[in-house]
Order: structure tokens, then C-alpha cells, then sequence
């Protein structure tokens, strides 16, 4: 069924994945042993793969004969639980392949990223992934003379390098700020870091706004602190807040930190959550989860991020081999969950 050229078999992944209607990341997952996917749908796929004269085990040969067999990993914070959760995924993913993972952090720094970016260009990475947070002009130039995969994680820019895992972190934001909407709330401030510029905290705050103009709301954005804001920014920002704009009745802070903050804050002041004023989130970590009343929150998935990302870069890896660079994005979105800090 494929075509040959001097002995060598030319029929790619993609063609596996055309003739057996699947997508080529469900072709790869196949092939591996421990495959997750449905024993029905992998016999489907190892029949074709027979029939097609495919070689299964190209990606051990790519993976092997390259540069370093190594993935760079850039993240801007490493003691944030879902950074951790994504990496562990993630190397989860890259071992299974035979990569291993270099992990940088850059501090929520673009000058740092591009430091670091061109430190580990030098060791020649089989790939690399950066959590999107802006890049210099100068990071764009090195990652795209350097001719490797390149996966962005954690939000979907408007123009991204190449592939991308993750979500839009402003249309969550937006998403939540219309439910909240919906619920009555309409003076809704939204408390987020100074000097947040291209960031995923920047984005969170323009879908705020988004939301609060279509409604034909006044928006309200209060910036208080460096990024990522701390439990200690979201107290001291309470008090700002109250003070600047007294009539709120609902705070929507950039991270599930800040919220803790601010409705520890307003507690300790006397203020009831939610009857006075309700209290949302993003994030979903444990501090919003067991904090008491629990804070309403965008729920995102660390995990799927960090195991998609694996697997997309094995299979683009793959993919490489045989001449197929087409860029892949991978949507995984958040949900709005509503918890005890805020009024129905």
C-alpha cells in the first residue's frame, strides 16, 4: 500500500493514521505497549500498520540517532504544585519514549527565558517547552534557528511558535466573569500583578474585562504586587480594594493565592464571605479546595497538560523523521466551579 524509494519505507504516521481514521497522537499511543487507549481501536491500528508495511519502532530509531536525547523544560516557578504536577506527567510521558527532561525556571522573567533558552540550545535538545508567558524577539529568533520542536504550554497565544497544550487563559477568565455576571454580581473586581504584561495574568484580566464591557458593566482591575501574587498580596489588596471601590460585591482574583488572601483579609475585617462580598479564584489548588468557606474557582488540569505535551512532542518527534511538520494544537479547557465563597 506504501510507496517505496530505494528500498527505504516512505509511508509515514500520518498515512497510518488516514487510512485508519484516527489522529496521528492516537497512531503513537498505539504503538506503545502500555498503550491507554481502547484494545479494539489498537487492533484497528496495528492492523493497518501490518498492512501498510509501517515500522513501528522508527521512533526508537529517531529518538536514538539525534542529538542529545533530552527535553528542555522552561517553567517560571518551580514550587507551584501545578507546575510540578505537569512536569511529573510530562517526564512520565518523555521516559516512556527513552528523553529525559532538563528543567529550567525563569522566574516569570522573558529575560531570563531567553538566557536560559540559549544555555540549553548549546546541549542540543531534542525539543523544547516553554510555559507561555511572552518571549523576547531575541527568544523567537534562537528558537527558530534552531530547527527543533517546539511546545508551548499552560496558553494558546495568538501566534504561537509552533505546538501548543493548554488553554486561553483569556477566554476562562471571560468564561467565569459571564457566570458570574449571570448570577447577578455587577460590581465585579479583578485583582491581578503589576508589571503583568504579555503574561498569562495579563490574559486572565483582559477576559475579565472582555465580559464585564458585553454586559455593560464598569470594570474594575486593581493590580497589586509582582507576579505570581502571594497569599500576603491578596490580604494586603483586600484592604486597597475596599477602600477604592466600597460598593463590591464580588472579588475575582488571578490565582487561588490571592483569593486566599483576600478572604482571609475580609474575614479577619468583619466582612462575611459570601454574604457581603464573594470570593473567586483560578487554579483549583488545595488552598481554595479546603479553605473554609472553599473559594469558587476555574478548575485546570495539570496533568492532561503535561501528559499531552509528552506525548505530542514523541509523536512530532516521529513525525520529524518522515517530513511532517505541521503544527499541532491541543485544547484542554477549564471549567468554572462554584464553591461556598461566592452567592448563588
Amino acid at each position: 500500500m506504501g510507496s517505496k524509494s530505494g528500498g527505504r519505507n516512505q509511508v509515514t504516521m500520518r498515512d497510518v493514521a488516514k487510512a485508519a481514521g484516527v489522529s496521528r497522537m492516537t497512531v503513537s499511543r498505539a504503538l506503545k505497549k502500555d498503550s491507554p487507549i481502547s484494545k479494539e481501536t489498537r487492533d484497528h491500528i496495528l492492523k493497518v500498520v501490518k498492512e501498510m508495511n509501517y515500522v513501528p519502532d522508527q521512533m526508537a530509531g529517531s529518538l536514538t540517532t539525534k542529538k542529545s536525547g533530552f527535553v528542555a523544560v522552561l517553567l517560571p516557578s518551580l514550587n507551584n504544585l501545578h507546575f510540578a504536577e505537569t512536569v511529573q506527567a510530562l517526564t512520565d510521558e518523555l521516559e516512556a519514549v527513552g528523553l529525559q527532561l532538563l528543567l529550567g525556571y525563569t522566574g516569570y522573567s522573558v529575560e531570563r527565558e531567553e538566557q536560559l533558552i540559549e544555555t540549553m540550545l548549546r546541549r542540543r535538545p531534542e525539543a523544547i517547552v516553554l510555559s507561555y508567558d511572552g518571549h523576547t524577539d531575541r527568544t523567537l529568533e534562537l528558537l527558530q534557528d534552531a530547527s527543533i520542536p517546539v511546545v508551548e504550554i499552560w496558553e494558546t497565544p495568538d501566534k504561537p511558535i509552533q505546538h501548543t497544550v493548554g488553554f486561553s487563559n483569556s477566554d476562562a477568565a471571560r468564561d467565569m466573569t459571564r457566570e458570574l455576571v449571570a448570577k447577578g454580581f455587577k460590581n465585579i473586581v479583578f485583582l491581578s500583578e503589576e508589571e503583568d504584561d504579555w503574561t498569562r495574568g495579563a490574559a486572565r484580566r483582559e477576559g475579565y474585562q472582555t465580559a464585564m464591557i458585553e454586559a455593560g458593566l464598569v470594570s474594575h482591575s486593581v493590580r497589586f504586587g509582582a507576579p505570581p501574587l502571594s497569599i500576603e498580596n491578596g490580604s494586603a489588596a483586600a484592604e486597597k480594594i475596599l477602600s477604592e471601590i466600597p460598593d463590591v460585591d464580588c472579588i475575582f482574583c488571578v490565582s487561588d493565592r490571592a483569593a486566599f488572601g483576600v478572604q482571609s483579609r475580609l474575614l479577619a475585617l468583619g466582612k462575611s464571605v459570601p454574604g457581603d462580598i464573594s470570593v473567586v479564584g483560578f487554579g483549583n489548588f488545595e488552598v481554595s479546595r479546603f479553605s473554609s468557606p472553599a473559594i469558587s474557582t476555574v478548575v485546570v488540569d495539570p496533568v492532561s497538560i503535561g501528559r499531552e505535551a509528552g506525548s505530542l512532542i514523541a509523536s512530532v518527534l516521529n513525525a520529524e523523521a518522515t517530513n511532517d511538520e505541521s503544527p499541532i494544537q491541543i485544547s484542554i479547557p477549564p471549567i468554572p466551579e462554584f464553591r461556598a465563597s461566592s452567592r448563588d
